[in-house]
């Protein structure tokens, strides 16, 4: 089975157009034609069987002959991860969470970060490209990057945690996890979170906690606390 992305799809589209560079893929690489059925989502939950009624290597045109609104997971996974150094080791990390099963991702900007900003267009393009290979139907949310300081004024989960290098009172996070709830996680740059840091994560009832006994890279950290989740939940 492969899986395409169209956000513009809704529960009352009939029929629709590919993109000249999908309809080109569609047609030329994967020699489809007139008859032969896809299967689409709109990252929202909904998989579409189309049929092709157009197989055109510029506009391919396809109509809906089902439809099915995919279950959502029992609990709702926030991962604030700090930008690496290595723009690679980022992607890297969003493409591995979206196949595990994440639901949102903000890169957040640390004192200790060597990378202040993202390419937020081509993240986004990982991300998709990560949820089509791994045949899911909902679309993880990345949003805009933003500093510790701002992260911290928002609203968040109950179950809150922060993961840190330093030597003080930290639990073991999946001794920590409940099953079936809405999980926040902030993982630190490769020079970890400051003090002053950790401790205004602490004051917002984040909960510190470690990853095991190994010194971690932030990507692997990420996708450590991700698949974690994951397992706790299964």
């Amino acid at each position: 089975m492969q899986l395409f992305y169209n956000p513009n799809i809704n529960n009352d589209t009939s029929q629709f157009s590919f993109s000249k560079e999908e309809s080109k893929h569609i047609v030329k690489v994967l020699r489809k034609s007139e008859g032969d059925t896809l299967q689409i989502t709109n990252g929202k939950g909904w998989l579409f069987t189309a049929k092709i009624v157009a197989a055109n290597i510029k506009h391919c045109i396809a109509e809906i002959v089902s439809k099915t609104l995919k279950p959502q997971r029992k609990y709702n996974l926030h991962l604030a991860v700090a930008p690496t150094k290595i723009n690679d080791r980022y992607e890297w990390f969003l493409e591995k969470a979206t196949e595990i099963g994440i639901d949102s991702i903000t890169p957040v900007i640390c004192e200790h970060s060597e990378r202040k900003f993202i390419k937020q267009e081509r993240l986004e393009k990982i991300i998709q490209s990560a949820m089509k290979q791994s045949l899911q139907c909902y679309l993880p949310k990345l949003n805009q990057a933003i500093s510790f300081k701002e992260f911290m004024k928002q609203e968040f989960y109950v179950q809150s945690f922060i993961a840190h290098c330093e030597k003080s009172d930290r639990k073991l996070l999946k001794n920590e996890l409940l099953s079936k709830q809405n999980i926040a996680i902030l993982i630190g740059p490769e020079g970890d979170f400051s003090v002053k840091e950790i401790e205004m994560a602490i004051q917002n009832k984040f909960i510190p906690v470690t990853l095991g006994k190994t010194r971690l890279r932030t990507e692997t950290a990420a996708i450590v606390a991700c698949h974690t989740v994951a397992l706790i939940n299964e």
